[in-house]
Parts: C-alpha cells; sequence; structure tokens
C-alpha cells in the first residue's frame, strides 16, 4: 500500500522525561469529521522509565453514541515518524493499519523513503492487537519490549472553544479559571504504542509527528 496524499500532519518534539502534545480539534476544514481526521498527538516518556509511549487520536468528538458505531478507516495508515539525529527528516517509522477488527503494526522500521509518500514496511517487526470495543476492557497486546493498543477512550484535551471564540471576536480578554471542557464527554479512536528507547535511538531524544495515509 503507498500514500499518494496526506491528509493531517502534527508535529512534536519529545525529550526524555518532557511530555509534548499538539491538537488538531474541528480546524481542518479538508477532514473535519473523517476517518483520517487526526486530533492529537502525544509523545512521553513511560512509566518505565527506558519506554517511549506514543499516542496517536483520530475521529474527534464522538458523542458517546457515536463511539458506539466508530470504526478506524480500513484504507487509512496511521504512520508515526521517529527521527533520531535532528534533522526533521525521519528515520524510523511505525504504520498502524486496521483489518478485520484488529490493528496492524509494523515498524520501528526505516522508511522505504521519506517525505511524502510511503510503503507499508512488511519486512520490520510485526504485530497485531485485538481492536477494543467501545466500553469494554482495554485489549493490550506486547511484543519484543513493545505494547500496544488500538481503540475508543475518552479525548483527554481540555481546550474552552467557546472562549477561544469569543476572545476572536473581541467580546472577552482572556481564559477563565479553570474554563468549560468543550471536548468533556467527547471521545476519539486512539492508537497507542509503547516502544523501548534501544529501539529508537537510544536516548529518547527524538522528534517525532504523526500523519494518516489513505491508501489509493
Amino acid at each position: 500500500m503507498k500514500k499518494t496524499k496526506i491528509l493531517v500532519g502534527v508535529a512534536v518534539i519529545t525529550v526524555a522525561g518532557f511530555f509534548a502534545i499538539a491538537a488538531d480539534h474541528i480546524d481542518a476544514p479538508a477532514v473535519t469529521g473523517g476517518t483520517n481526521d487526526i486530533t492529537d498527538f502525544y509523545a512521553f516518556q513511560g512509566q518505565d522509565n527506558n519506554n517511549i509511549v506514543f499516542v496517536a487520536n483520530v475521529q474527534g468528538l464522538l458523542s458517546p453514541t457515536a463511539t458506539q458505531n466508530a470504526k478506524f478507516d480500513e484504507n487509512t495508515m496511521i504512520e508515526i515518524n521517529i527521527d533520531t539525529d535532528g534533522d526533521a527528516v525521519e528515520d524510523l517509522v511505525i504504520q498502524a493499519i486496521p483489518k478485520d477488527g484488529k490493528m496492524y503494526f509494523f515498524g520501528p522500521v526505516a522508511p522505504a523513503q521519506a517525505g511524502l509518500m510511503s510503503t507499508v514496511r512488511t519486512s520490520g517487526m510485526s504485530s497485531s492487537v485485538g481492536i477494543t470495543a467501545a466500553g469494554a476492557n482495554a485489549v493490550v497486546a506486547t511484543n519484543a519490549g513493545m505494547s500496544f493498543f488500538a481503540g475508543p477512550r475518552d479525548d483527554p484535551f481540555f481546550f474552552d472553544f467557546d472562549q477561544f471564540n469569543a476572545i476572536l471576536a473581541g467580546t472577552a480578554t482572556g481564559f477563565n479559571d479553570p474554563g468549560t471542557d468543550k471536548f468533556k464527554g467527547t471521545n476519539v479512536l486512539s492508537v497507542v504504542v509503547e516502544v523501548p528507547k534501544t529501539m529508537i535511538g537510544g536516548s529518547g531524544n527524538i522528534n517525532s509527528w504523526v500523519e494518516t495515509k489513505r491508501k489509493q
């Protein structure tokens, strides 16, 4: 499967022990409400200090009812890009592809080529996990020191969207404390991968970003 179009990309930088996030809710008109819309990407040191955790969330603002019916798009690959030498070019990728109720993972492995085109790296380490159903206990798979999860989760991002719009409109001058979480009670579809630092450069000092890529 080759990527012919990047739908959304969100970049973060993470250093061992540092927690970084970037969010993209309801502000990407080309994909808003679609199965390819990335809402957040998180990268942080795991509970085991020797590991890094990557979390890619898609399909934001799902109501409880919509969550029951939400599915990962089987024509979309979620690709986590990892730059280990600071040149803002991916040296490794972790690819996640849903199929028949499972999420299949490939990597971390060197990409076939850097940039806009991607090929599924089936020659790399492969793993899979059953996609957790809405309301069910989390299904987690492990392989070679890595851990994997895919399924719906409560949206962890807090944002007072109405107050933000009021500030833009000039009817407010700042945010309230604590404000109102516009995303409270909504869900996302999450892909989570925990990886030993030894598999992604050793130190955990990396640049990382995520892309969704459709098969065409």
